[in-house]
C-alpha cells in the first residue's frame, strides 16, 4: 500500500539494520522491530535507542527493519511478523477495528502532522485560499480520507479545488516543480525534502482545525503485553529515554543516526533532511500529556477522539469500533521526564521547525 513516508532520493534498505553500539555485554534476546517507512529523521529515535544501548542494557538485541507504511507496519505487528513496530496511532486503531488488534505501549508524538503544504512564496496563506487552485494528493495516503473534514472545518468548499491524483513517490516533486499549487500529506515527511532542496514551505495542519491525531506509537500485540510485560517495559523505556535524548541533544542524535545509517547521508543535503525530520518529530513531543505526566504518555481522551475519527472516515462494513481503553497502556510510562528548564531547552531547539507551520 502506498505510504505517507516518501523521501525523494533516499536509499531504502530492505534488510534489518544491524547497528553497532557501545561495547557492553552481549544482549541475550533478539527482538524484531519494524519502522513505518524507511530510516529517516522522523523515526531516528529507534536508532538512538539502539546506539545508546538503552535496549542492550536490558539484554535485548533489537533488529530494526524498514517498513512499507504505517498500515502495513501495524498489520505486520498484529500478524506476528514483528514483535514491535512504530506506526501511526490511527493505523493501530484501524487494524483493531478489523479484528487485528495491537496496543500502544508508548506514544511517540502528539501530532501526526497531517497537512496541506504549499511553497513559501505561494499566495495560499490559509486553507480557504485554495479555492480555484490545484491540490495534489494520494488516495491511499493516511491523511487523504480526512481531507473533506479538514476542508469543511476550515471553511473551504472542496468542490472549488482541482484535486490531482499523484504517485506518492513524486508528491513532493510535483509541488517543487509547481505542477500543483499545494499537496496534502504529512509534514514530518514533506518538510525535510523541501528544506533539503532549499525550497521552504508552509504547512497548514489538520490539527489546527480540530482533527487531532497522535504521531507514531510503539505497538505490540495484546498477547505479548500479557505474556511478557518485562519485555514491553524494556522496549518502551528504551524509546522514551531515546526521545528525551533527541529533545535535549538533537545534533548528537542526528550524528548517531548517520553513523548507523550512512546511506541516509548519500543524498544531496541528506544530513539536513534528517535534521529537519528529527526536529519536527521533537516538536510533536512537546505537548501537555508529556509535560504533565511523562514522556510517552497516552491520553484516554485522545484515543477516544481518534477512534471516533477513524471509524467515521475509515470504517468499512464489518468493522467493529474498538474500546479506546484497549488500544493503549501507560503501565510503562512515568519514569522518563523533563524538568521545566529542560522543556524550555527542548522548545528552543525546535523553534526553527515550528516556524514552518501556519
Amino acid at each position: 500500500m502506498p505510504s505517507r513516508r516518501t523521501i525523494l532520493g533516499a536509499t531504502t534498505l530492505a534488510a534489518p539494520f544491524l547497528l553497532s553500539s557501545r561495547l557492553r555485554a552481549a544482549p541475550t534476546r533478539t527482538v524484531r522491530l519494524t519502522l513505518p517507512w524507511v530510516a529517516e529523521g522522523s523515526n531516528a529515535v529507534a536508532f538512538v535507542a539502539k546506539a545508546n544501548g538503552y535496549w542492550a542494557d536490558a539484554g535485548l538485541d533489537v533488529r530494526i527493519s524498514r517498513g512499507y507504511g504505517s498500515v502495513a507496519a501495524a498489520q505486520a505487528v498484529g500478524a506476528g511478523q514483528f514483535d514491535f513496530g512504530l506506526a501511526a496511532a490511527s493505523a493501530g486503531i484501524q487494524q483493531a477495528a478489523k479484528g487485528l488488534p495491537t496496543v500502544s505501549i508508548a506514544c511517540c508524538g502528539y501530532d501526526a502532522t497531517m497537512c496541506v503544504a504549499v511553497l513559501a512564496d505561494s499566495p495560499v496563506h490559509a486553507v480557504n485560499d485554495l479555492a480555484g487552485k490545484s491540490l495534489g494528493g494520494t488516495v491511499n495516503s493516511g491523511e487523504y480520507p480526512f481531507l473533506p473534514a479538514f476542508a469543511k472545518a476550515s471553511g473551504l468548499d472542496l468542490a472549488s479545488v482541482k484535486l490531482v491524483q499523484v504517485d506518492p513517490n513524486v508528491r513532493q516533486r510535483v509541488l517543487m516543480e509547481r505542477q500543483v499549487d499545494a499537496i496534502c500529506g504529512f509534514a514530518i515527511s514533506i518538510a525535510p525534502v523541501l528544506v533539503a532542496n532549499n525550497m521552504p514551505g508552509r504547512f497548514m495542519l489538520y490539527s489546527s482545525a480540530g482533527l487531532d491525531f497522535y504521531n507514531n506509537a510503539l505497538l505490540t500485540r495484546p498477547e505479548v503485553l500479557k505474556a511478557d510485560p518485562k519485555l514491553c517495559e524494556a522496549m518502551a523505556v528504551g524509546i522514551m529515554k531515546a526521545t528525551r535524548f533527541c529533545l535535549l541533544q538533537p545534533a548528537d542524535a542526528v550524528g548517531l543516526f548517520l553513523k548507523q545509517v550512512p546511506e541516509a547521508a548519500l543524498a544531496a543535503n541528506g544530513a539536513k533532511q534528517i535534521r529537519t525530520g528529527l526536529g519536527i518529530f521533537n516538536m510533536t513531543q512537546i505537548a501537555a500529556p508529556a509535560k504533565q505526566h511523562a514522556v510517552g504518555w497516552s491520553g484516554a481522551d485522545g484515543y477516544a477522539a481518534m477512534t471516533d475519527l477513524v471509524m467515521r472516515y475509515l470504517g468499512s462494513p464489518g468493522d467493529k469500533t474498538p474500546d479506546p481503553a484497549s488500544l493503549f497502556t501507560n503501565d510503562f510510562v512515568g519514569g522518563v521526564t523533563l524538568g521545566a528548564d529542560e522543556w524550555t531547552k527542548a522548545g528552543t531547539n525546535v523553534k526553527e521547525y515550528r516556524d514552518l507551520f501556519v
